[in-house]
């Protein structure tokens, strides 16, 4: 199973540095999220700053960017990282496309199957000058007259693609290099509600494996020779999304549904999402997250061996100072160059 990592930087610069850092460690993917900086400059800080492991975006929003504007970005990243690259895409939520982006929702799961059909096949092309035309509801192609001078690295550029629901997880499954979890994702929830649409959105290609797909659960953690701190500091991440009623589902189904409850409560008083740690149960946040000492983070990683083929660890920023997600950072690292034994 592949340790992986999401580095944060309050500057761009000590982004890239926790990336070279979690490389030596032995993490063998760095992956960048899309919200407060641009996923697509982020990763490309990441690829000059490391020069072995992969460089992905968990996740660029596909809906946001034109699919060409997304294929050339993706193009330049592969080229700059030397061939390392990673497209994570995610369709994002209605809200955030619409009010934030002005981009168009519709049908997301047959929007975002043509996003990558659209990518994949002006990646083969663009260089060829022949016309690329393709019909679709969602993201038709019509270039004609276009021939992209520059020499790809690769034409084939990895895409895995962020799922929750049923019908986007077995999109991934069908059509996707790779898939990737929410933030919050247990290896029983892994393992009962993932595992088997992943299994039938393998089935609808033929030839197409369990091995053809890698799967990266996402996993908050949070690393501290003080168990209550490390609790505590993960808290935050399990609050925001708490305070979201459409996770009810998610919560239930971990035992959480009043533990969720009181959340929303204390949202709904007028409290920010991002400031409800202190509501949030530590039976949560041990169900949900990858906190505590570091024989016990260890223990819930390998939790995961036999489901997931990728584990990417974040450390926790809700509610927290700079200075609170340095050091918990920092703690991560060292684990991560436990684990691994570093890159050597």
């Amino acid at each position: 199973m592949r340790i992986t990592y999401g580095p944060w930087g309050e500057t761009l610069a000590e982004q890239a540095a926790a990336a070279r850092a979690a490389e030596e460690a032995g993490a063998e993917v760095v992956w960048v999220p899309e919200l407060h900086r641009s996923a697509t400059v982020s990763a490309a800080a990441l690829a000059q700053a490391t020069t072995g492991a992969r460089v992905g975006t968990a996740i660029a929003l596909a809906f946001t960017r034109s699919p060409m504007v997304t294929a050339l970005e993706a193009l330049d990243l592969d080229e700059l990282s030397g061939g390392r690259f990673v497209l994570g895409l995610g369709s994002g939520v209605k809200r955030l496309n619409e009010d934030w982006h002005n981009a168009r929702w519709g049908k997301p799961v047959g929007h975002l199957r043509e996003t990558v059909r659209y990518l994949r096949h002006f990646w083969e092309h663009c260089g060829t000058g022949e016309p690329m035309v393709l019909e679709g509801e969602h993201e038709p192609m019509r270039i004609i007259g276009y021939q992209r001078p520059f020499p790809p690295v690769r034409t084939r550029i990895p895409i895995y693609l962020a799922a929750v629901g049923p019908a986007m997880t077995r999109l991934a499954a069908e059509i996707g290099d790779g898939w990737i979890s929410h933030e919050l994702c247990s290896p029983a929830y892994l393992a009962e509600r993932i595992l088997p649409e992943i299994e039938a959105g393998l089935a609808k290609t033929p030839g197409k494996r369990r091995g053809d797909l890698d799967l990266v659960v996402s996993a908050a953690c949070s690393v501290d020779d003080d168990p209550k701190l490390a609790r505590r500091r993960a808290a935050g991440l399990v609050g925001f999304y708490a305070s979201v009623r459409s996770y009810a589902e998610f919560f239930a189904f971990h035992d959480l549904a009043a533990d969720q409850e009181a959340v929303v409560e204390t949202f709904r008083g007028g409290r920010g999402a991002d400031h409800l740690g202190d509501v949030v149960t530590d039976r949560m946040v041990d169900a949900l997250t990858l906190a505590g000492t570091r024989d016990e983070v260890r223990e819930r990683i390998a939790a995961y061996e036999g489901l997931a083929d990728s584990v990417k660890l974040t450390p926790p920023t809700h509610g927290l100072s700079a200075a609170e997600t340095r050091a918990a950072q920092q703690a991560i690292i060292h684990l991560i160059a436990d684990i691994t034994g570093g890159r050597a």
